[in-house]
């Protein structure tokens, strides 16, 4: 299957702003780790997953995966050889029947044990395509496919093997059934039809207990949070496999099955911030539940479901080139991942425990109504030798490392300009020359944009830019003469000179969304929110916005470190802070660290 989009080649692009910043700090801060990664090993050696029906398994897999994006974002040698002596590490611990497992034998096919097998492809696949040593490459396929040769014998229809949905206990056995998509990357790289094949078996027993996923999105009568199981993380990585299905078969059905499903969420479950699941991290209807005031410290709007919806969105992107998946990728990005990330590496508290443990690299949980962050760790789980860890920050890194990736994308005609992050990107023409894009401008604060073009020789090739659609009356000029700018992609098919520029002006507003009898504030591609520690005032306090012209009064100021950006809105109650999302209660273990997006309206 030929991707419409393609990634640049590893470390083609080098960023200057916040989204370099957050891909390196996620690099230092986590993924050079090295006793992480041995303890994620030890798991497989000591295969303790049994004792509580635990998922220590998955760290590995999440956690490489996002370090590889990482690495192909922004390469570097330590990273790599931390990886490789990782995988290499995992791989000695297969046993001789070609396990991988966190479970032992007496325990296996229960919990999360299938969970956690799908990630030990993930990651090592993941590797897989970024290693440089060909004799270790085959040495990855080669456990990779006794890996699940075994699982292949003793799961499916025939006399003596158990369905795929009865291999867990949890969720109808969707956890089980998301190991759909790696066996089938396997296949893409293998060529071997028992993998296709087994494949196929775990698309058709439809993703759990109780009807058919696959069958409901298609028919497309009711939302996500409506199906028999809600658990939105699983849910997506399910229909992520289906649509690696479609992907090495071509069948369109699969395609229009997905896209369909990713509607439907969008309809239904995605809230102001980018992410979904009001209650805990389940589908529920959340784009509606997302203006209730929860219970104190109650769990919402899990990492893992923010991350997940990013990469079936920019898998679509990449196969379909349809701008609104792209859309959808930015605003989850500037506002529900960002705001995880811990930046100034706070304690974290451990709802299971009920103490505070050191702080790992990304929050769990975004609230949105009148809450601090840091109140629980996501799938948390000990290690025998010390320490601890838990899902949202393992999986957090895939989405800091997409996010810059698919900021240019190169396609058969020339490339697309998703985001604009400042910085210098090296590419090659489809022609086989090299060009430099250097990006200059302050996208997030003002909308502007500016792209020059360094070429060695005069060459035909086009240029996408996107529009977004929260953008105000857009000006699109090529070296100073306006062109016509239309939301969405604009192709620019010129034989380009060296020095030529471009130029966008996308006159961003504070404007006024409200939803269930409360008000939010957006600003472009930001949302902003009310913080208590910044205003030192009762953010819960209901306002009416002052308006002149029909325009909201809000004066943009300086904004604090750290923040994208600061506007004072005028209402007849006094003035009102809002910043972005992202950085606000990031001092949560402090007084006063609560804040809100949705706000309440006037008495």
């Amino acid at each position: 299957m030929n991707y419409a989009y393609h990634y640049l080649p590893a470390g083609a692009a080098r960023y200057t702003g916040i989204a370099d910043a957050h891909a390196r700090f996620v690099m230092e801060k986590q993924l050079k780790n090295k006793e992480s990664w041995k303890k994620f090993v030890q798991v497989f050696v000591e295969r303790p997953d049994f004792c509580d029906w635990g998922w220590r398994g998955e760290y590995y897999g999440k956690m490489m995966r996002g370090a590889c994006l990482t690495y192909r974002y922004a390469p570097d040698e330590q990273l790599y050889d931390i990886l490789y002596k990782t995988v290499s590490d995992l791989l000695d611990t297969q046993d001789e029947l070609g396990r991988i497992a966190s479970y032992p034998v007496s325990h296996e096919f229960g919990g999360w044990d299938i969970w956690a097998r799908k990630y030990v492809i993930v990651g090592s696949l993941y590797f897989y395509g970024i290693c440089r040593d060909e004799a270790f490459r085959a040495r990855i396929l080669d456990c990779m496919e006794k890996h699940v040769d075994y699982l292949i014998a003793k799961i499916g229809n025939g006399e003596g093997q158990k369905s795929i949905l009865d291999t867990s206990a949890a969720w109808g056995g969707l956890n089980s059934s998301t190991i759909l998509e790696p066996v089938i990357e396997l296949y893409k790289l293998t060529g071997k039809q028992k993998f296709l094949d087994f494949g196929k078996y775990v698309l058709d027993q439809g993703g759990c207990h109780g009807g058919n996923l696959l069958e409901l999105a298609e028919a497309d009568e009711i939302y996500p949070y409506q199906y028999p199981q809600v658990k939105a993380y699983e849910m997506m990585s399910y229909f992520e496999g289906a649509l690696a299905y479609y992907e090495v078969t071509g069948e369109e059905r699969y395609l229009h099955i997905v896209e369909k499903f990713v509607r439907a969420v969008e309809a239904s479950d995605i809230t102001i911030i980018g992410c979904a699941g009001c209650t805990h991290e389940l589908f529920d209807h959340s784009g509606i539940m997302q203006t209730v005031q929860v219970e104190d410290n109650a769990i919402m709007q899990e990492t893992c479901v923010t991350v997940t919806w990013m990469r079936l969105l920019d898998r679509l992107l990449r196969l379909t080139g349809k701008e609104w998946y792209a859309a959808q990728i930015e605003k989850s990005a500037y506002n529900a991942l960002y705001g995880s990330l811990n930046a100034f590496g706070l304690d974290q508290y451990s709802r299971e425990e009920k103490q505070l443990y050191p702080g790992l690299a990304f929050d769990s949980y975004s609230p949105l109504v009148y809450q601090p962050r840091g109140i629980g760790i996501g799938g948390f789980k000990k290690f025998s030798s010390g320490g601890y860890y838990g899902c949202c920050a393992c999986i957090g890194a895939a989405g800091t490392a997409l996010f810059p990736l698919i900021g240019v994308l190169s396609y058969d005609k020339g490339f697309v300009f998703n985001g604009y992050h400042g910085g210098v990107v090296q590419a090659t023409t489809p022609a086989g020359n090299p060009v430099c894009f250097e990006i200059t401008g302050d996208y997030e604060a003002e909308g502007e944009v500016q792209i020059k073009i360094g070429l060695d020789a005069p060459e035909a090739f086009a240029i996408k830019l996107r529009v977004p659609d929260w953008s105000n009356d857009p000006v699109l000029t090529l070296n100073g003469e306006a062109l016509e700018a239309v939301k969405g992609y604009n192709q620019l098919g010129n034989t380009w000179q060296d020095g030529d520029v471009i130029t966008l002006s996308l006159h961003p507003e504070v404007k006024r969304v409200t939803l269930g009898g409360k008000q939010a504030y957006v600003y472009g591609c930001i949302v902003l929110a009310r913080d208590e520690r910044k205003e030192n005032a009762d953010i819960n306090a209901p306002f009416t916005p002052a308006w002149s012209e029909g325009r909201l009064v809000a004066e943009q100021i300086e904004p604090a470190p750290g923040e994208m950006v600061r506007f004072v809105l005028e209402s007849d109650e006094g003035q009102i802070l809002l910043t972005d999302y992202a950085w606000c209660g990031k001092h949560w273990n402090e007084q006063n660290a609560r804040i809100s997006v949705w706000l309440p309206t006037e008495k």
